[in-house]
């Protein structure tokens, strides 16, 4: 029992922090899990503070995705987050057993998660730690993200006695260099997921963390398609655009990325969506329908941000002046005395009349006043009803059962369906007086800007062209081209003209020029070597050691790379590595040995052995002679003939 309320029944996972087990609250009645801080960590005040940080960020963010978090405590040296207990598996248990998922179901899977962070990122926050450990799949097929332990106020910088926080494979190269934590890190590292996701592999691997580090700096993501043929090009470009390693060409937050796989998911085909990528691991039934099972084939999307539920009931009590009137007028009515025909003691008692008359009236001023006083505080006021997500139609039918009037304005959004309502003004449960009018926001859907023809501009400004449309500069391969000037774009994907997203990335295709065919420069001195390639338009650069050779002489080039033969561009760079002959050894002196230890000397010492007999050594069996005498020097690998009497 811990803190006197929680029932510990198991243990669910151990990480590097805490142990994770699942419990009962006692006095509520409900299964929970509880995230207990490992006691050694618990006399460390930062990881303390960075654990409670955990409980206050979650709290925050109310969205159907996230794993919610009901209490924080200290029981005796157990410091210990009370959480929503999710019964189900994580996405790393699914890639276990299934390998690479097919597209659709790695979309099901990527699109509540970039919800849930896509809140966070909203409401000042980034999870620092996204992996497929923190992605749990509810038996029911819900997702959702957790572990918030690192997570951090945006554009915050780590700085934790010098150490890394988060996981190697899934970290942003800026996490890397400078610790600086945006939400950019987070749109990064679902990146990387989704590329496991699509492959069953991640994409950069070492024999050290430091080596995985420096990939992830250096080298970029490679395209999902080289490792699963045939699938779709989209796909390798919404990873290329999650995980450029210039964050400054990421989309900005996971709300932006979302969009992006929305769109993507919208332009794929069925047969594009539900192919089964080779490292799927299938059931025994080989069936590819159940490459899914561990999770449902079709995942409902809920909105990045919260949204309001159903509409709250309106007062009863709410009524216009002309309710208010009549229900005056029946008040009347009901306490009126009625009419009796005159009655000889009602002749004869005029006074007992009088104070019952009074009586009435004072109870009709009493109701009239309190129905005055009512109306005028509440009675005339209304509450704006929850509309936000219904379309047009709805809301203002909805407006109009509520007495009120609806004025359409009309925006841009990357997350509301379009025709739905994005916002009210005033907001979602103000109040507000009858007959009034509510602003109603619809969602024109995403803004979509034409892709600018940026064929034969300069990188730059391509770049310059693709950001002043609403655009953002992808990915840049290149390509030898015959006429397109160096440095130029040859193309873009999409195509000039294609209506895309604003926002989205588009990648670009420039000329590295006409390509210049390398020669083999091997065998010549340094300086014609140096001027022959300098001439065809290359650099040179002389490696700084040499190398021995036995088929160049000292001074020649003994090697170059790229090799002769091959294409480079323009400027490109080739080393040269210079002869310094063949290696040089002492010959041993084997003179008076007989022939066997004369050749295993010589042989031991690099060299190859002929023998000279002649007709008087045919029976001998020692060394009278030796062609290059014992303490000389020869080429490794050189014939030593001995003479034999």
């Amino acid at each position: 029992m811990l803190d006197g309320r929680y029932r510990v029944d198991a243990r669910i996972a151990v990480g590097g922090m805490a142990t994770v087990y699942r419990a009962v609250d006692t006095r509520l009645d409900r299964v929970l899990a509880l995230k207990v801080m490992h006691p050694t960590l618990a006399a460390d005040v930062s990881f303390v503070e960075r654990f409670i940080r955990e409980a206050k960020s979650v709290a925050r963010l109310a969205h159907p995705n996230v794993v919610q978090v009901f209490d924080q405590g200290t029981d005796g040296p157990y410091v210990y987050l009370a959480m929503e207990y999710v019964a189900g598996c994580t996405l790393r248990d699914v890639l276990r057993e299934r390998g690479a998922l097919q597209p659709r179901a790695a979309l099901d899977i990527l699109e509540p998660v970039l919800a849930a962070l896509g809140a966070a990122h909203r409401a000042g926050f980034v999870h620092r730690d996204m992996k497929p450990e923190n992605v749990l799949i509810g038996d029911d097929g819900r997702v959702k993200v957790a572990d918030f332990g690192l997570v951090r106020v945006v554009d915050t910088v780590t700085n934790t006695t010098g150490s890394l926080l988060g996981t190697v494979s899934y970290l942003a190269p800026e996490q890397i260099e400078s610790g600086t934590a945006d939400p950019r890190v987070d749109v990064y590292a679902c990146g990387i997921v989704l590329y496991e996701m699509l492959t069953g592999d991640q994409p950069h691997y070492g024999d050290s963390p430091a080596l995985v580090l420096y990939k992830h700096l250096h080298e970029d993501v490679p395209p999902p398609s080289a490792l699963v043929p045939g699938l779709a090009f989209e796909l390798d470009a919404l990873v290329a655009s999650a995980t450029a390693r210039n964050a400054g060409i990421r989309p900005y937050d996971a709300v932006a990325l979302l969009s992006q796989v929305l769109e993507t998911r919208g332009s794929l085909d069925t047969d594009q969506l539900d192919a089964v990528p080779p490292q799927a691991i299938t059931s025994v039934h080989g069936n590819a329908e159940n490459l899914t099972s561990v999770i449902p084939r079709a995942l409902s999307v809920p909105r990045p941000l919260p949204v309001n539920e159903d509409e709250p009931p309106v007062d009863e009590r709410h009524f216009n002046r002309a309710d208010r009137t009549n229900r005056t007028s029946r008040l009347g009515s009901v306490a009126a005395p009625e009419t009796a025909p005159p009655s000889r003691r009602a002749a004869r008692s005029p006074r007992r009349r009088a104070p019952v008359a009074i009586l009435i009236a004072a109870v009709l001023l009493v109701l009239g006043v309190g129905a005055g006083v009512w109306y005028i505080n509440s009675g005339q006021f209304t509450h704006v009803p929850a509309v936000l997500s219904q379309t047009r139609a709805q809301a203002e039918n909805r407006l109009e059962k509520a007495g009120l009037e609806a004025k359409i304005n009309e925006s841009y959004s990357d997350t509301v369906k379009r025709g739905t309502v994005i916002s009210t003004d005033p907001g979602v449960s103000e109040r507000i007086r009858v007959n009034d009018t509510v602003t109603l926001t619809i969602s024109m859907g995403p803004e979509t800007v034409p892709v600018p023809q940026v064929t034969g501009l300069r990188l730059d400004k391509a770049r310059a062209l693709l950001k002043r449309n609403g655009l953002e500069p992808g990915r840049v391969t290149r390509e030898f081209s015959e006429e397109v000037p160096r440095g130029s774009v040859i193309s873009t994907s999409p195509d000039a003209g294609t209506e895309r997203r604003a926002g989205s990335a588009v990648a670009l295709v420039v000329s590295k020029g006409s390509p210049v065919e390398i020669s083999d420069v091997t065998g010549a001195s340094l300086a014609d070597a140096q001027a022959e390639l300098e001439e065809a338009g290359l650099k040179v650069k002389v490696a700084t050691g040499t190398v021995n050779s036995d088929e160049f002489e000292q001074g020649e080039v003994a090697v170059q790379s790229p090799e002769g033969g091959s294409e480079a561009e323009q400027g490109d760079t080739v080393t040269l590595t210079i002869s310094k002959g063949p290696e040089m050894i002492e010959v041993p002196d084997v003179v008076g040995d007989s022939v066997d230890d004369a050749k295993e000397a010589l042989e031991g010492a690099g060299f190859t052995v002929d023998e000279d007999r002649g007709l008087l050594g045919l029976f001998g069996d020692t060394v009278k002679k030796q062609s290059v005498d014992g303490g000389d020097t020869a080429a490794k690998g050189s014939t030593i003939t001995i003479t034999i009497r």
